[in-house]
């Protein structure tokens, strides 16, 4: 007769549960870096899943979400999709990392342009879908995302001009930057005109360490991944 597992000694705990980010492509998938960033900012150590976005993953993708929907967080038995869903949940569970500004008032303004870059500038997505291993010396910009280009620029001016910089909020960066950072890659992968506050930013999130690290991964993606037809 088998016997049963011998008692865990006094003060003894299980090993906590390995967080997992269901994540698409690195190379072309905009929502999938923003998640990531996330939990790099908030110390989540995860567990990385890739599923490349097409019909062979379909089935494997309706098991984790019947809305077929990635980044998607698994962490302490919660499932949580869409981005800003993730943003706020890892807020709730690491208060003290900073993801939100600690005045009221910019955390406010904090989530207001973070959820304007969450379902806003549909032009300047299919003008210049994000693809992280081309850079173009120069590209003709769609005029329609113009206003989608003008409109970012004038947030990020605001926001460096009243918190300081080097970041959105300040010193140190938030939801925002994480919400922001595929756009500064587009910006940069079609030589897009900027002024130089917004070029400076862009240079500072190229430079933020979780940054380079996931353009460095990118560029390690096999060549034969699919480019997304819908920019995630």
């Amino acid at each position: 007769m088998a016997k049963p597992p011998a008692p865990k000694a006094t003060g003894e705990k299980a090993a906590p549960e390995k967080a997992t980010l269901t994540i698409s492509s690195k190379t072309y998938s905009a929502w999938s870096l923003r998640a990531w960033l996330m939990c790099r900012m908030a110390g989540l150590d995860v567990e990385e899943r890739t599923v490349p976005n097409d019909a062979a993953n379909r089935a494997e993708l309706l098991l984790l979400s019947p809305s077929v929907l990635v980044p998607r967080l698994t962490h302490k038995g919660a499932s949580v999709w869409d981005t800003l869903a993730i943003a706020e949940y890892l807020n709730e569970q690491f208060p003290d990392a900073g993801l939100l500004p600690a005045d009221p008032i910019a955390r406010a303004h904090c989530r207001s342009i973070s959820g304007e870059i969450h379902s806003g500038f549909t032009n300047l997505r299919s003008a210049l879908p994000m693809n992280l291993k081309v850079t173009h010396e120069k590209f003709p910009v769609f005029s329609g995302a113009r206003p989608d280009i003008e409109r970012i620029e004038t947030i990020w001016k605001e926001c460096l001009q009243r918190y300081g910089g080097p970041f959105l909020f300040g010193a140190r960066p938030t939801i925002a930057d994480a919400m922001y950072a595929p756009v500064t890659r587009r910006f940069i992968s079609y030589a897009v005109a900027l002024s130089p506050e917004s070029a400076a930013y862009c240079r500072t999130i190229a430079a933020w360490p979780p940054m380079a690290e996931w353009v460095e991964a990118a560029l390690a993606e096999p060549e034969e991944m699919e480019e997304l037809d819908v920019e995630f």
